[in-house]
């Protein structure tokens, strides 16, 4: 790095400028880390509210700030399933635990380890093969098969941390990864900790919260190796997120670049997969310890980038690149044929001997063409633009990770004894979560525990609603304070649903008025977990707010509105024509639902529509036509003209009903036929079309 052409210096901040205006900055960059900081710990929290004893984990280029929208890059989400231990000595065993012995021997590829099965009651060795996915080595030992993760995958992933999302509209891809933990940082990553203390970087400091770190295994084993499928892969995700977390900006881009070249020239090309960007990763570590911090700024960047790219390139040549923390594992070991070797190492010559020239082809975030128009003195992009646009993102994927959440604890709560166990849970969790809960938890748990409080306060007041029962209807009412600020209306809406349905439509017409007030049309963005819906463009005044405000998550509360839903406990405080929702299948139509469409056993409904269709119920008992006859036009335009509903067919279903009470049915079977078009099955647009023709029938 010590020859620095003339033109690099120029070459560096044109790349930074450009690079900070496509969201690769320091202020984007810590947006995400907390939103994916709060959505890990939205998940981990919601499954110990629901008795599961896993804690989930976001690990890669999303928790790390090291990508951008071009790339595309999945949020890998690590599920540990705690009664699992993996102990690297006999002294971590633990009674009671599904304990599992690490082994590192010769048998086994470096970074890798075999787990021998030990008895729960004693620290001994198991004796007897217990199923399929356990074998007896030649010296007795028994091994589990890393086999077992294809049962625990879609056990956990089913059944743990809400349903994994692939290719949905409007989300970012979740992969979530079964993992069993360790308490320890792994024996075979200890050479690190010596090896870089005498270096500048890691500092001392990086080395010693790094040495403190767990570690987990994953059920993956080397490609190739003959024992690949005894073999589990250490995964020392923890201390490389600390690392990452510890980058300064400049070395952020040149990842980010890296990452950029590689889909451009080689991912796109015959040769995918073959250099991972978790490769890239490893190379750009090795690059930094290899040099002095200092060296690391964005009048540099093109310095930086064109070594991490001849590193790369001398790593492919030799097919030698050590894992940074554990150097015994060359991460291109039989990763190469002759001829992918040699058209990589052309491709990478083309793009190093270009002198910057092969940047200008990146397509990726249109960086090619930003670079050339700045380069050229043109400024053809809003600084804050794709900025705002990324915040806005963010902002959204935590509120669609807590909705999809608190979804899952409602599918547990189909009975009253279920939700008294949910509501003992957070007695307790409200009693020790000062002492054990970090900031981010306490957040997490305030977001979370709120929706819940709404839900059981409008439980028991349905229990309760037809009994007069004061002492039960005050709880309830308590319950439903602690949940009115969920978000901008849903557990607002909630409690003037449960005053609507006790019949004080005088306090109804008040709450429903505060909730229209605070409803920003111009602002407030509908959230809905039940389903992958697509998603179109945010207002852009909610996507400034994101990008200006530091605390994120106080404006899920301030500028998102979540859809309101009701499970059959709380049937007499769901306003009757939405308690249809909750019996929208047929025995047919059951055939036709996915496994993560358990929401369609609830009553489920967009705020805003709800808000209107609410007012319509209250202005018609009060007698005010106008008022009416605005609440009914204003569900009629909600439904044309806002983009992001998630349940646009219950908002017509709706709708219908309300023409119906107006005696127009021919409108009323307009809209309940714009349902079916939206959803044919599992629609209770048939109940309503059906009732409606026989009153017409018997007419």
């Amino acid at each position: 790095m010590s020859r620095i052409p003339d033109y690099a210096h120029n070459l560096s901040l044109k790349m930074s400028q450009v690079m900070d205006r496509i969201g690769v900055n320091e202020k984007i960059v810590m947006k995400r880390r907390r939103s994916m900081l709060l959505n890990e710990s939205l998940f981990t929290l919601g499954q110990q509210l629901r008795g599961k004893d896993i804690n989930v984990f976001n690990f890669g280029s999303q928790i790390e700030g090291t990508t951008t929208p071009g790339l595309q890059s999945d949020a890998d989400s690590l599920i540990s399933i705690n009664k699992f231990n993996v102990i690297q000595d006999w002294s971590e065993w633990e009674y009671g635990k599904r304990n599992l012995l690490m082994i590192q021997d010769e048998n086994v590829s470096p970074g890798y380890c075999g787990l021998q099965i030990l008895r729960d009651d004693a620290p001994l060795p198991r004796v007897v093969e217990t199923n399929d996915h356990s074998y007896r080595d030649r010296t007795g030992r028994i091994l589990l098969k890393n086999t077992c993760f294809n049962d625990l995958h879609n056990e956990v992933v089913r059944n743990g941390p809400a349903h994994s999302v692939q290719d949905a509209p409007g989300v970012n891809d979740n992969d979530f990864v079964p993992a069993f933990p360790s308490r320890l940082y792994p024996v075979q990553a200890s050479h690190w900790l010596c090896q870089h203390r005498e270096e500048n970087w890691p500092t001392n400091d990086m080395i010693q919260y790094c040495s403190n770190t767990r570690c987990f295994v994953v059920g993956v084993g080397k490609t190739g190796s003959v024992n690949e499928i005894l073999e589990w892969r250490i995964s020392t995700s923890f201390a490389e997120r600390f690392i990452m977390f510890n980058l300064n900006i400049t070395q952020i881009r040149c990842y980010v670049l890296m990452k950029m070249i590689l889909k451009t020239f080689i991912s796109s090309q015959r040769f995918p997969d073959r250099i991972s960007s978790f490769i890239c990763k490893t190379i750009l570590l090795h690059c930094i310890s290899f040099t002095r911090s200092d060296a690391w700024n964005e009048n540099t960047l093109f310095i930086c980038l064109s070594f991490c790219l001849s590193t790369l390139y001398n790593c492919v040549q030799n097919e030698y690149c050590p894992h940074f923390f554990i150097t015994q594992n060359n991460l291109m070991s039989g990763r190469f044929t002759p001829e992918t070797k040699q058209l990589i190492l052309e491709t990478l010559r083309y793009v190093i001997e270009s002198n910057g020239r092969a940047l200008l082809e990146i397509e990726c975030d249109n960086f090619g063409l930003f670079l050339q128009s700045s380069l050229n003195g043109i400024n053809i992009i809003d600084a804050h633009c794709v900025p705002k646009l990324i915040a806005g993102r963010l902002l959204k994927d935590t509120a669609h990770a807590k909705s999809v959440n608190f979804q899952c604890l409602l599918r547990d709560m189909y009975n009253l004894s279920q939700i008294l166990t949910i509501q003992k849970l957070l007695t307790f969790m409200s009693n020790h979560h000062n002492e054990n809960f970090s900031n981010i938890d306490r957040k997490a748990y305030c977001l979370l525990t709120r929706y819940l409080c709404c839900t059981i306060g409008s439980v028991l007041a349905s229990l309760n609603i037809n009994q007069q029962h004061h002492l039960t209807y005050k709880k309830a009412l308590e319950f439903m304070s602690l949940g009115l600020d969920t978000d901008v209306a849903s557990g607002k809406l909630k409690l003037a649903s449960v005053i609507y349905c006790c019949g004080d439509i005088e306090r109804t017409e008040l709450i429903l008025k505060n909730i229209e007030e605070c409803y920003d049309l111009s602002v407030v963005e509908p959230v809905c977990g039940c389903y992958d819906s697509k998603q179109y463009a945010r207002r852009e005044i909610f996507n400034r707010l994101c990008y200006e405000s530091n605390e994120e998550w106080a404006l899920l509360k301030q500028i998102t509105a979540s859809c309101v839903r009701y499970i059959r406990c709380e049937i007499n405080t769901c306003p009757f024509e939405l308690q249809h929702e909750m019996f929208r299948s047929t025995q047919e139509d059951l055939a036709y639902r996915r496994v993560d469409d358990y929401w369609m056993d609830f009553a489920a409904v967009d705020s805003l529509p709800f808000l209107y269709f609410l007012q319509y119920k209250t202005y018609s008992r009060l007698g005010r036509q106008d008022d009416k006859q605005r609440a009914l036009s204003n569900i009629a335009r909600t439904i044309d003209v806002e983009p992001n509903l998630g349940h646009r067919e219950t908002a017509l279903n709706l709708l219908g009903q309300c023409m119906e009470e107006e005696n127009n049915v021919e409108n009323a079977f307009k809209y309940y036929a714009r349902s079916l078009q939206i959803r044919g099955r599992n629609n209770s647009a048939k109940i309503h079309i059906c009732k409606l023709l026989n009153k017409l029938i018997n007419n």
